[in-house]
């Protein structure tokens, strides 16, 4: 495949660290520079990052031809501020989750790039693990039957130090949330991913042990449009903070993956290869940050990324585009109406 696809970074938090680690690991991805609001922050991760070009304002980077690509690394709140422009300016994006704090703004965004014809992908690099491919596979086999239940489950620990190191931790107006929208909404995709739209759900959300004006837990019910019933529990309060647990249970076969791992894989009807999977599949090859955020690794990125640059050479959609990105957006936002409201709420068919 010809060519590499130059990237710059925007934003020099801690995510960008990854998107950073990421671009350098990927064939066909080459990062070429960075943009902070903090001069002496983008000076510093240039120097980190092979004295990579620092570019003076937001406006030099969007007029700089060589630059095919940027990933948005600013905290949610400012992503549309951010994403808008940059397709305007013929930027393909690879935005950080969630695409921004609310649907309007997602949708915003999602606009702005089919309007301007560049290409979005919304970073939900746990789709890229293998262990969720052969588990979506089997669904898409029909291998469970009828899908019965779903749990998704994020049973982390983050210290007080941690929504104190940035002002806009732990805030309504660039977190968007709390551990809904900011640590679970990967397992909140693959909760859709896996089973389907929502039809109605029942929530409760909490702040439990931090000090800060979002929910550190969260508890839902769910009914989904396929029939199957589900519930989500989700903490940043349990010490020492655990793998994050997604189980379906069908009338044919019932699967659990805990941080990366299969750790049941059982059908009714087996397969030569079942077996297989459960010798292969006990440990998986993404990591997670179930107690720290800077434990996680950066090949989900790098695989998502690669995905992006050669969707651009080749002139095609991401295998997670845009609009992908709103599905879990708009699932928080009923947990977050249901908990304000004491009502259930229902999604439109």
């Amino acid at each position: 495949m010809p060519g590499k696809v130059k990237f710059a970074i925007i934003g020099t938090g801690m995510i960008a660290e990854r998107h950073a680690k990421a671009i350098a690991a990927a064939n066909h991805a080459e990062l070429a520079g960075v943009f902070d609001l903090n001069i002496d922050k983008a000076i510093d991760f240039s120097k980190i990052n092979k004295g990579i070009k620092v570019y003076n304002s937001f406006e030099e980077l969007l007029q700089d031809k060589s630059i095919a690509a940027v990933t948005i690394a600013t905290p949610t709140g400012a992503h549309m501020d951010v994403a808008i422009p940059a397709a305007q300016a013929g930027k393909h994006i690879l935005c950080e989750k969630p695409l921004d704090i609310n649907l309007e703004k997602a949708d915003r965004i999602i606009a702005a790039c089919e309007e301007n014809e560049v290409k979005l992908s919304a970073v939900f690099q746990a789709r890229f693990s293998k262990n969720v491919g052969l588990i979506k596979q089997a669904l898409d086999d029909g291998r469970f039957g009828k899908l019965v239940l779903a749990l998704a489950q994020v049973k982390w620990f983050r210290s007080q130090e941690y929504y104190d190191s940035a002002g806009w931790r732990g805030t309504w107006k660039m977190d968007g949330g709390g551990v809904l929208m900011n640590q679970s909404i990967h397992l909140l995709d693959l909760l859709l991913y896996f089973a389907g739209e929502p039809s109605e759900l029942f929530a409760y959300t909490g702040t439990m042990t931090h000090k800060v004006e979002v929910e550190d837990t969260a508890c839902a019910s769910i009914k989904f449009k396929n029939g199957a019933m589900g519930v989500i529990e989700a903490s940043t309060s349990c010490e020492p903070g655990f793998p994050r647990k997604l189980e379906l249970s069908g009338e044919k076969g019932s699967v659990i993956l805990e941080g990366d791992a299969i750790t049941r894989w059982q059908f009714a009807e087996e397969l030569p290869e079942d077996e297989e999977v459960r010798k292969n599949a006990s440990s998986g090859n993404l990591s997670s940050g179930a107690s720290d955020p800077r434990a996680a690794g950066f090949e989900g990125h790098r695989r998502q990324i690669e995905d992006l640059a050669l969707a651009i050479l080749e002139n095609r959609d991401p295998a997670i585009p845009g609009r992908e990105g709103r599905r879990a957006i708009e699932l928080i936002s009923g947990i977050y109406k249901s908990a304000a409201t004491g009502q259930p709420v229902r999604f439109q068919s």
